[in-house]
């Protein structure tokens, strides 16, 4: 019997237990204020707001697999460091279990350094020491991975990001053990030779990383994909070759069969770790035994969310259940939150160690300026929820001719947006009774304020203050309207 895809998401998912192996590492993003040239050298000063450390590499895979409700096993390698340091807290704070981690003396653990500024990135900085695991530290995983496998593992990742973990020896080491206890291996492949992931169950390459596998380029087309796939499968021996094709979806190569999935019509804001996302789906869905079909839908509509999202995002449960029962990633229908859930959804998000936005406005005509500045806010932490003032609120702020929009209009758009979680109303002239219930961990305000002058800045964690891009005003608009 075919397991459907929504009892797989309420129930059959929270009872599987995956591990994830390979080069774990952090991501940081530090994100400034550019209004100046620097007068030592021609280059802008980025005077920093906010600094954000997540999981990178291996790290996110696992952390997209604890998102969907798996019991997460990691092994890889960290320095004993400040960034070895940063990536076990935000394993732990991720439910993951870390006894599979090696500590490696001498080691730089792998971070990348985004500087942001100018609502663009201006810099990247990379901290990375190829190394690769000695005996020992392969036969300690080894040890450790049989014994997961005695305890029911369900799916074993190999996350190759070409730093050194994923060697010959230990992915011939992890394949060869995991068929003699009949789970399968899925790869996240590196660099074009796949020889060291001869006979796994899996491996999941974008478009490019199948066409340097086979030394030419392939159109993006499923002729071309399945001639060039069923070439590579039967090379490396695999079961199952999974490529993801960016908008034209996810294609399967198997032995007899070529299964494609086209990926819904969507708005894309950010592609970073989406294939990490897929890499979750497919192992999740994999372990359960789930048919080819559904498993490339779920990871399709999973791989559509993440991609609507600011920065590196993982895909939660319950966000995968809902576009699945609804047929779709988008909101066609939405109600504000009352303020007693959104404290609530607050509190569940907190709750999991996922960082609040919380930001406020009339958002009456929504323009440019709003949409750069949502996206701004959602960047700075995992939800964004905007508090909307409300008809009354607008008109005692803005005169008896606003809004132009009702509420519950504004709310239906902002809610559109793929930046904004939630939105919840408040009658006041300022939020700060509101926050008083939602308590978030970043208050974000734009404009010229001081955080002295921000109203409700005793109940977040912090406050930032965002610039408004120039040019744009709902209350210009208005008066360019009428003037014509």
């Amino acid at each position: 019997m075919q397991l459907d895809g929504e009892r797989f998401l309420r129930d059959e998912i929270t009872h599987i237990k995956a591990a994830v192996i390979g080069d774990m590492m952090t991501d940081r993003y530090i994100t400034g204020k550019v209004n100046r040239i620097s007068p030592e050298a021609p280059v802008p000063v980025n005077l920093v707001q906010s600094q954000r450390d997540v999981l990178g590499g291996a790290a996110n895979t696992a952390a997209n697999l604890a998102a969907l409700g798996c019991k997460v096993y990691a092994a890889g390698m960290r320095g004993n460091d400040s960034d070895g340091a940063v990536l076990s807290s935000l394993l732990q704070q991720a439910g993951i279990d870390m006894s599979g981690l090696v500590t490696a003396d001498h080691y730089h653990t792998t971070a990348k350094i985004r500087i942001l500024g100018a609502r663009q990135q201006m810099m990247r900085l990379d901290y990375e020491e190829k190394k690769q695991p000695s005996s020992e530290q392969v036969k300690f995983i080894m040890d450790w991975l049989e014994g997961l496998l005695q305890n029911g593992l369900g799916a074993i990742v190999l996350s190759d990001y070409g730093k050194g973990m994923i060697t010959e020896e230990l992915a011939q080491s992890v394949i060869g053990l995991a068929k003699s206890f009949s789970v399968p291996v899925l790869v996240d492949p590196k660099g074009s030779d796949w020889t060291k992931y001869d006979g796994t169950y899996g491996i999941t390459p974008n478009l490019k990383e199948l066409a340097d596998c086979v030394g030419k380029e392939i159109p993006n087309e499923e002729e071309a994909i399945v001639a060039a796939g069923r070439g590579v499968r039967a090379k490396f021996h695999l079961t199952h070759l999974f490529v993801t094709r960016s908008e034209k979806g996810i294609t399967a190569v198997s032995e007899n069969s070529a299964v494609h999935r086209a990926s819904v019509a969507q708005d894309v804001f950010d592609v970073s770790g989406a294939g990490d996302t897929v890499m979750a789906v497919t192992a999740a869905a994999t372990a359960a035994h789930m048919d080819m079909e559904t498993l490339l839908e779920l990871a399709n509509k999973a791989a559509g969310i993440a991609v609507s999202k600011v920065g590196t995002y993982q895909v939660k449960r319950e966000e995968l259940l809902h576009a699945w029962v609804s047929g779709d990633t988008m909101r066609l229908s939405y109600h504000p939150l009352t303020w007693e859930e959104a404290e609530k959804k607050v509190a569940r998000w907190k709750a999991r160690g996922e960082v609040v936005v919380f930001t406020n406005g009339c958002f009456d005509i929504l323009h440019r300026g709003h949409i750069t500045y949502l996206q701004q806010a959602a960047s700075l932490g995992d939800h964004l929820i905007v508090g909307l003032n409300s008809d009354r609120s607008v008109k005692a702020l803005k005169g008896p001719s606003r809004p132009v929009n009702n509420e519950e209009d504004r709310s239906f758009m902002l809610a559109a947006l793929r930046s904004v979680d939630e939105v919840v109303i408040f009658d006041e002239d300022t939020p700060e009774e509101l926050l008083s219930h939602l308590k978030p961990d970043i208050l974000v305000k734009g404009g010229d304020y001081k955080v002295s002058e921000v109203a409700g800045r005793q109940y977040a964690g912090k406050v930032e203050i965002l610039p408004f891009v120039d040019g744009y005003s709902t209350t210009n608009m208005i008066k360019k309207i009428r003037n014509k």
